[in-house]
């Protein structure tokens, strides 16, 4: 394929994928966190907005309902995408919660393509082909966890973004050091870091990179060793300078307000239990099988099969080579995507992290897999060249194919709970083994169905993840959410007519006193939601 035909493909490739994210964006719910973390961008915005222009918000009766930063619990948070998102509200939405959530979503997916471009990128820097940067980006978009969450998890899908960006521009600088590209990775490094603490690991990275450069110098290299001392200095200081900029909680005291943040990240406990393999574990004391099991069971197993074959096969080169292959570029790639995958979900295994929500904590490491999983790829199609192995070869990429399509026609059945997706269990087993919709997207769907069918005002309704259902009422019209009437759990209020289920920590059937279920959404046969209506209440028309 000429080279005009690639970037064609590229172009017709990431133009698509805009436009179905545009189509697709309204169909989603509101997680469980994102109110959450929309205030926090508001509080961050608020203290940014006092410090540059003093008598801000003075008499806005909206600003001044907004806590200060520095009696907000939830302060040492990252809002490198949450602050930018709150201001664009506040000038785009007018205070409409829905078109505020609508806009939020866009942006999330929009990160999401800036991950996948990188993503894209690298591979292409890797494999020196833009056939397999666009492959690599597709098996990305072919995630459905990644593709659904991409619409609404501005945490971890907005991290797995910007961490591949930052990996993307570490893997230039090693290319070819130069003081500009250095510049542009601390930048990259500062942003990934004020995102999330865990992106530290890239500074070990960056110096570990330039260890191997130092140590297997190769011919090809034109920066003398001397100045790699230079270059690390001026990474670390705009670096450090990233993170502050990017961190509006470390202003007033950079040094102790960092180390506060990263303590409360070691010693962070959420106190509740995730339900795995049948049981019910508290967060802080998972088996260490937790993240390897989850990451099986929701990944496409052709996916996993090829990264295991790419991993094997950059392991074996590596080591067989006794340092030669670390004095190619493609060799120092191949150690940073090992690296990238693995030490991540070794460290958490060994440090006994908090974890909860599956392994959505840890998805930045998946372009690593996806990187190897097209290593792997690249190596069965090579085989084809070889009688010996060409029938198994071809039937080995014909599976993968096959596979790869079933996924992308399980994504649209599963639309919009793709990130319910499970490679190869069956409903009853996920029913009782794992959770399911964690982030309580359904309830959207749920409060719509309630609404369409009963036409009294008010109408009451209840849950057991009050959370879930609040979030997902601020999409809702306003002559819908007048009508609504949320009655908490253990109000001295008469019970809700009608109470919403949604089997986060409650695999077993609900009490028949909740009265019979008259609603019900399941994605691929898991049921998710259901909707009962208290014995008697007025039934819906």
């Amino acid at each position: 394929m000429s080279s005009t035909w690639q970037s064609w493909l590229t172009r017709i490739f990431f133009g698509a994928l805009i436009v179905l994210g545009c189509l697709l964006v309204g169909d989603y719910g509101v997680s469980i966190d994102e109110p959450t973390d929309h205030y926090n961008g508001a509080v961050s915005g608020k203290y940014v907005a006092e410090v540059l222009f003093p008598t801000f918000g003075q008499h806005d009766s909206t600003v001044a309902r907004i806590r200060s930063l520095a009696s907000h619990n939830n302060n040492d948070h990252g809002v490198v995408f949450e602050l930018p998102v709150a201001g664009l509200g506040r000038l785009f939405t007018h205070g409409q919660p829905a078109r505020y959530y609508l806009l939020r979503h866009l942006l999330i997916f929009l990160v999401f393509v800036l991950g996948t471009w990188a993503l894209y990128r690298l591979s292409w820097l890797r494999f020196n082909s833009q056939v397999a940067g666009i492959l690599t980006a597709a098996l990305l978009v072919l995630s459905p966890r990644m593709f659904g969450e991409a619409f609404f998890n501005g945490k971890d899908i907005v991290f797995l973004a910007c961490f591949t960006l930052a990996m993307y521009t570490l893997a230039c600088l090693l290319q070819q050091p130069t003081f500009g590209r250095t510049i542009l990775h601390g930048a990259a490094t500062g942003l990934a870091i004020a995102m999330r603490l865990p992106a530290l690991i890239l500074v070990f990275f960056t110096v570990g990179g330039f260890v191997v450069l130092a140590l297997y110098p190769s011919s090809a290299d034109s920066v003398a060793r001397r100045r790699y001392s230079g270059i690390l200095a001026v990474y670390l200081l705009v670096a450090t300078l990233g993170v502050i900029g990017c961190w509006p909680y470390l202003w007033e005291a950079p040094l102790t307000r960092f180390a506060l943040a990263y303590r409360s990240l070691s010693h962070y406990s959420w106190p509740f239990t995730t339900l795995y393999l049948g049981q019910f574990h508290l967060a802080t004391q998972l088996p260490w099988h937790y993240i390897p099991v989850w990451l099986l069971i929701t990944t496409p197993l052709p996916y996993v099969l090829a990264a295991f074959v790419g991993l094997i096969s950059s392991l074996w080169q590596l080591l067989g080579s006794r340092g030669h292959h670390l004095r190619t570029f493609a060799g120092r790639l191949d150690l940073l995507l090992i690296g990238w995958l693995l030490c991540p979900v070794v460290s958490v295994i060994v440090l006994k992290s908090t974890l909860y929500d599956g392994w959505r904590h840890l998805y930045f490491v998946y372009p690593a897999l996806l990187l190897l999983a097209v290593r792997g790829l690249l190596l069965v199609v090579k085989s084809l060249k070889r009688p010996t192995v060409r029938w198994l070869g071809a039937g080995l990429l014909a599976l993968f194919g096959l596979e790869t399509l079933r996924t992308a026609v399980r994504m649209m059945q599963l639309h919009p709970y793709e990130h319910l997706y499970f490679n190869h269990l069956s409903a009853p087993v996920v029913e009782q083994q794992f959770e399911r919709d964690y982030w309580g997207l359904a309830f959207r769907q749920g409060l719509e169905w309630v609404l369409a069918h009963d036409p009294a005002a008010p109408v009451t309704v209840s849950s057991d993840v009050q959370d879930m259902l609040y979030a997902n009422t601020l999409l809702l019209p306003s002559t819908e959410q007048a009508r609504l009437r949320l009655v908490p759990k253990g109000s001295p209020l008469p019970p809700a007519r009608y109470f919403i289920a949604n089997y986060r920590w409650h695999p077993q059937p609900y009490p028949d006193s909740l009265g019979p279920e008259v609603y019900a959404i399941r994605a691929e046969g898991i049921r998710i939601l259901s909707v009962f209506r208290r014995s008697g209440s007025v039934p819906p028309k």
